[in-house]
């Protein structure tokens, strides 16, 4: 008789460990958070732009169309409608500082202006 040796692991088919699952699916699940994460902000992105397109240079109060005008040197939106005056981050600073200047402090700063075109 004679006997046939195969080698080691030729028919053996090898059944995953539970450990070896738990580590795939905690591997699957990561990465579908992950996804769920991406997808999230994807869509707030959109949202905001969205908004930002709809809002933007439109009044608060009575939703006209905003025009620019200019406020002691800074750009101010004012709407035509009803006449309400809104300023961006920082531009009430430079208005009241502006106003806090003397007179010769002004003409020399209309001078400059004249001067750099």
């Amino acid at each position: 008789m004679q006997i046939h040796k195969k080698p080691l692991g030729v028919n053996m088919i090898q059944k995953p460990s539970d450990k070896e699952q738990e580590y795939f699916l905690q591997q699957e699940l990561a990465r579908l958070r992950e996804l769920r994460e991406q997808y999230r902000r994807q869509q707030a992105e959109e949202e905001r732009r969205r908004l930002k397109e709809l809002h933007f240079m439109h009044c608060p109060k009575c939703g006209q169309r905003m025009e620019v005008s200019q406020l002691a040197g800074v750009e101010v939106e004012v709407c035509p409608d009803c006449g309400g005056m809104f300023l961006d981050a920082g531009e009430l600073d430079k208005v009241l500082e502006e106003s806090r200047r003397g007179p010769f402090a002004q003409a020399l700063a209309a001078v400059r202006k004249v001067f750099r075109g």
